[in-house]
């Protein structure tokens, strides 16, 4: 039996390697988001709100949240927002919404210039490649989403250990000199607040992983899990990053600029073409989001989605963010998702951590 395919590995580690997979390429995976909420606090500031503030909050609220859909049998974003707050769950479809179009955008951005950087080419060839790439994944629906999701992370995590060794090989000591001598400086604990809050919504966007789960306790268990999977590539990328403090605030695409510094043009092909890949991940994960809650809504309604919904849906979503993947990366990430994140703590965070529990423990107690 594969590993991707037995029992445990998908009850456990396939909603976070899902959730990990969206997260990644909205900006992390570039180095260009880490940059924008965790330098600014220093090398040890941002490893501070990473490792102790963002990571609990992914772990605690995926943990409430993937028991709450299995305990309610919501495993699609609208249902489960309607079974936690009722009316308001409106509030949270127009933020999420938007998140969406901020994410495809950043991902289009980002694939346009990793082609651009790399090979020389026309922005628009890899923000074209990129959305075939997504709309052709999406059609396949869910499984085979989970499937390539599940098999590209190892890949992906190897990767990422593979640069993180090769950088401290090469730049080791500025790494170290970086952490010791620069001291923590501002409040880090509200940039680790501030990019886990927004990034908390993906987690109903994967809510149809947690099938694979047998009681609440798998489910909490791979919510808390999914926090950890969630956060570690990009702790590896931050402290990589650390070793070109402070030149590496101003880049746009940080990750590409350590590659070219280190002088292993194999390494940078490499770790671009993975990155590409995780772009494609972030892209149909988030899109599936949506036809599977358009889905879900004729279900409930005893019909079956026209079979024409998830690819006109799918060629919609990326064709009309194009134009948005224009704004460039730091203009989205920087006043698109810093928005977002206070208003998915008042949509999401707060009433999963109060309603959520209340009803959890309610059912609990009932049963």
């Amino acid at each position: 039996m594969s590993i991707l395919t037995s029992k445990k590995f998908q009850k456990y580690f396939v909603p976070g390697i899902v959730f990990q997979s969206c997260v990644i390429a909205g900006g992390y995976g570039t180095g260009r988001e880490l940059v924008e909420y965790f330098m600014g606090y220093g090398p040890a500031g941002g490893c501070l709100a990473m490792c102790i503030v963002s990571l609990l909050t992914w772990s605690v609220i995926a943990g409430i949240s993937f028991a709450f859909a299995w305990t309610f049998k919501k495993f699609d974003y609208k249902s489960f927002m309607k079974e936690l707050m009722g009316p308001g769950w409106i509030a949270f479809e127009v933020a999420y919404i938007i998140l969406i179009l901020i994410i495809l955008g950043v991902v289009e951005a980002s694939a346009g210039s990793i082609l651009s950087e790399l090979f020389g080419l026309n922005k628009w060839v890899g923000i074209i490649g990129m959305a075939v790439a997504v709309f052709l994944l999406v059609i396949n629906g869910s499984e085979m989403i989970e499937k390539v999701l599940s098999a590209w992370s190892f890949v992906l995590y190897g990767v990422y250990i593979l640069f993180l060794i090769l950088t401290f090989v090469n730049f080791g000591k500025d790494i170290g000199n970086n952490f010791a001598s620069v001291p923590v400086q501002g409040n880090w604990a509200v940039g680790g607040f501030q990019y886990a809050f927004y990034n908390l919504a993906i987690i109903a966007g994967v809510l149809y992983t947690v099938k694979h789960s047998e009681s609440p306790k798998d489910a909490g268990i791979a919510g808390f899990i999914a926090g950890i999977i969630g956060i570690v590539p990009g702790i590896i990328l931050f402290i990589a990053m650390c070793g070109f403090y402070p030149a590496i605030i101003d880049q746009e695409l940080p990750v590409d600029y350590i590659l070219t510094q280190m002088n292993m043009p194999w390494l940078r092909y490499v770790f671009q073409i993975v990155l590409f890949g995780t772009l494609i991940e972030t892209g149909s994960g988030m899109i599936y989001s949506i036809t599977d809650r358009i889905e879900a809504a004729y279900k409930n309604k005893g019909n079956e989605a026209p079979k024409f919904t998830t690819p006109v849906v799918a060629f919609v979503l990326l064709a009309g963010t194009m134009l948005l993947a224009q704004v460039g990366l730091s203009g989205l990430i920087a006043k698109g998702y810093g928005t977002l994140a206070w208003v998915f703590l008042i949509v999401y965070v707060i009433p999963a951590l109060t309603l959520g529990t209340y009803k959890l423990m309610k059912h609990k107690q009932a049963k």
